[in-house]
């Protein structure tokens, strides 16, 4: 039987590209039917508050945690649901790739195989994995454990791309500690593959880029920097448009001027939203501290560190990141936006079908209040509106 048809009316509808006034978006099973100023007559109907905005639900590539979880000890579907949850309901994020911090072996399968179990049980927003690391530089671990780190052995290859067809696959590695060849055989076995803690100069990302690379990790964070004579990570990153960047929008990570400097060299279609949060993400009991790998890891304000100052991911949203790109970073609303969806899904390369509020793409939607605060969502047929309105009868 078909569902119910839901019609969600707001002052503003950003459909991905255009910002348009007074529009209507047409749900039908689990799809947006129709974007449209005159809509016929449904089952149910959401009007959101004047000045609302409703726009593509966020796409976060870069997930550590939320909820009070870390997903490298928590790797179960319950886990990942809690995750999940908490960056839904408070950052508006409709899709997520949870994220694994360097680990072992034997952590990495169970991540891959909770991953696997989630999507399996229709956890809703789980695309599939990102595994950032273990194979990274000892010179640029940023908060990862160094004792985790590992060299890539050819049996890495089936371990790391079992999900297969079932989901999404991102890797993160330093191109430099990696046998030549290795990104190229990755992505015939259906892998994304991101740059991310090197500290290369930049020829082994230039030939990974090659081999089929095709991301950079949180731009200027543990990767060699832009020099007058070396390109470095980042040089590579903000000239070659073959690489999607991810960038953590906290002003903790990235100052306004280098987010000015990615946003003007990438532009929206290729710079995309990250939050790299933690699990204080809607969590009380884990606001003040949490341990990672037995450090403990502290909040003061948004800003998560060790005891030794370095950074230890964020407890950003992506709705929080949208907004400081736009009262920061200098990009219109519609810039941000589109660096919190469209471009990570076209960099996932799920732009046919998430990303956009189009006819025949999936109903993942945000509804944003005039402070870009988080009213409710849809992902699929699946409505959470926690802090807005209910759908009532048309």
């Amino acid at each position: 039987m078909s569902l119910p048809d839901l019609v969600i009316a707001a002052e503003r509808v950003f459909d991905g590209e255009v910002l348009y006034r007074d529009r209507f978006v047409v749900v039908r099973d689990g799809r947006i039917a129709d974007v449209t100023s005159n809509p016929a007559p449904a089952a149910h109907l959401i009007r959101l508050p004047p000045g609302a905005l409703l726009a593509p639900g966020f796409v976060d590539v870069q997930v550590n945690g939320g909820g009070g979880v870390l997903l490298n000890d928590d790797p179960s579907p319950v886990g990942i649901g809690c995750i999940a949850a908490a960056h839904r309901r408070l950052g508006g994020t409709t899709a997520l790739l949870p994220t694994l911090i360097s680990d072992t072996r034997p952590v990495i399968q169970a991540a891959i195989e909770g991953v696997a179990a989630a999507i399996a049980a229709g956890v809703p927003g789980i695309l599939g994995i990102h595994l950032e690391g273990p194979f990274l530089s000892p010179h640029r671990p940023g908060i990862h454990d160094p004792a985790r780190f590992a060299a890539f052995l050819p049996s890495d290859l089936e371990l790391l791309t079992q999900l297969g067809d079932q989901g999404i696959t991102l890797i993160t590695l330093a191109p430099e500690v990696v046998p030549p060849g290795t990104v190229a055989a990755l992505v015939a076995r259906g892998a994304l593959v991101s740059a991310g803690h090197t500290a290369d100069d930049g020829a082994a990302i230039r030939a990974a880029l090659e081999e089929g690379l095709t991301g950079v990790t949180h731009l200027f964070n543990a990767m060699s920097q832009l020099a007058s004579r070396e390109a470095g990570a980042v040089g590579i990153a903000l000239t070659d448009d073959r690489a999607f960047t991810g960038i953590i929008a906290d002003g903790h990570h990235v100052g306004d001027t280098a987010l000015a400097v990615a946003r003007r060299m990438k532009g929206a279609g290729r710079l995309m939203l990250v939050t790299d949060a933690m699990p204080p993400v809607g969590d009380p009991e884990t606001l003040a501290t949490f341990t990672l790998f037995g450090r403990t890891i502290r909040r003061d304000g948004d800003r998560l560190t060790g005891s030794d100052g370095t950074l230890a991911g964020s407890a950003l949203t992506m709705a929080g990141a949208v907004r400081h790109m736009t009262t920061r970073g200098g990009a219109p609303i519609e810039e941000a936006l589109a660096m919190a969806a469209l471009t990570p899904a076209r960099f996932l390369g799920l732009d046919n079908q998430i990303g956009r509020l189009a006819p025949g793409y999936r109903a993942n939607l945000v509804a944003l209040d005039q402070e870009l605060s988080v009213l409710g969502t849809c992902i699929g047929a699946d409505l959470d509106f926690p802090n807005g309105p209910s759908a009532s009868a048309a």
